[in-house]
């Protein structure tokens, strides 16, 4: 039997982390998935197992239960400083089954055939096939590898055009874990405003930071959709809880999107998730970020011992981006013959153009299997030199 996939669907594929996972033969160690290690917190998981108990685990609202709804509000909130002629209400805010389902709906909503979405380059790998999806045109703003992928203004200015209708934001950045400075951010609201151009700020990384808590660009700017979700900042991977908070007008279409894509997000995990909000699930948070910033810490050190090669760590998230453009090979292709070694990576160029020639390395793993991924790196490419 032939089947043909829809148009839209032709040039879409597995990302090229999955297929590096799904490829790595057994006793492979991972430094590819972008995963926490750490367990749920046991506080968490109680109240999960106390939802459960209860019997109530049918539907809830579309855009979530409510008192989860002005928990996420009021975080956001926290963050603004007073800042923001637009509070967050529980309105303003729509619970979904992770945050990519969060983007997905988001740019469903906002934007289609004829508009221009501006995306950092690197970027995180769904942007690019989430905006062809909805029939809008990927443009880039460089974050160049020549530069350590900081965030440079006149590529930022030189990339905006008339046709821009969403500006895509991340920071902490996947894959290179850089932020954007306060002052940075302030320069891109000020070069948007009075454009007519809504920013999707992507922060599912925020809470995971080594030195200052990253910024976000909503203290500066009001056309602006927060993407966020416990994923990372409480190790809930599995448990597919994110959301998109915004003026109300906006998401309330987003919530019509979410709706048609998945009703609603587990009631059982929007019951856990309350549990990231208490001082409890500050403190367990601030635990994930001491030991992060430990293993990158191991990674940097592993990598000048064994490696030799540059490499950049950033100011949060979880990855380290190192430079193999020395071997003049695709990074996929030295991705792929890394498995042999049995360490899986992941190519910089499943990032974007200023990627290539990088290979994200992810440092959210025990320390001990961080330093035995980065021998094999270095026994993998020693083999391509040989």
């Amino acid at each position: 039997m032939s089947f043909t996939p829809a148009e839209r669907l032709k040039d879409v594929r597995k990302s090229a982390t999955r297929r590096l996972f799904d490829s790595a033969p057994p006793g492979s160690i991972n430094l590819g998935l972008g995963e926490p290690d750490f367990p749920t917190p046991e506080f968490v998981q109680r109240a999960a197992i106390q939802a459960i108990q209860e019997g109530r685990v049918g539907y809830t609202a579309n855009a979530g239960l409510v008192e989860l709804r002005e928990k996420i509000a009021a975080y956001h909130n926290e963050g603004l400083g007073g800042k923001s002629s637009q509070p967050y209400t529980s309105d303003s805010v729509c619970v979904t089954t992770g945050a990519e389902e969060a983007l997905f709906a988001v740019v469903m909503a906002m934007a289609g055939p004829g508009d221009e979405v501006l995306l950092p380059d690197p970027g995180f790998n769904a942007y690019p096939t989430i905006v062809e999806l909805a029939g809008a045109r990927v443009t880039t703003y460089r974050m160049p590898a020549a530069r350590g992928f900081a965030f440079d203004r006149d590529l930022f200015v030189s990339a905006l055009s008339d046709e821009t209708r969403l500006v895509f934001v991340l920071s902490p950045s996947n894959p290179t874990s850089r932020t954007i400075s306060r002052d940075d951010l302030a320069f891109i609201a000020d070069r948007l405003r009075g454009r007519n151009v809504w920013i999707v700020t992507d922060e599912i990384y925020r809470e995971l930071y080594f030195d200052e808590r990253p910024g976000s660009i909503s203290e500066f700017y009001d056309q602006t959709i927060v993407v966020s979700g416990v994923s990372k900042m409480m190790s809930m991977t599995g448990w597919r809880l994110g959301w998109a908070a915004g003026p109300e007008e906006v998401i309330r279409h987003v919530t019509v999107m979410h709706q048609y894509v998945s009703t609603c997000a587990s009631r059982v995990s929007q019951k856990a998730a309350l549990a990231a909000f208490t001082e409890e699930g500050r403190r367990a948070t601030a635990g994930m970020r001491d030991e992060l910033r430990r293993r990158r810490d191991v990674i940097s050190s592993a990598i000048e011992r064994h490696v030799k090669l540059p490499y950049v760590t950033g100011e949060g998230a979880f990855y380290a981006m190192l430079d193999v453009s020395e071997f003049d090979r695709p990074s996929e292709e030295i991705a792929m013959a890394l498995l042999g070694s049995r360490v899986i990576t992941v190519p910089g160029s499943a990032f974007g153009v200023e990627g290539e020639g990088h290979l994200r390395l992810s440092f959210c793993i025990e320390p001990r299997e961080i330093e035995e991924g980065v021998r094999r790196i270095a026994s993998g490419l020693a083999k391509k030199t040989a």
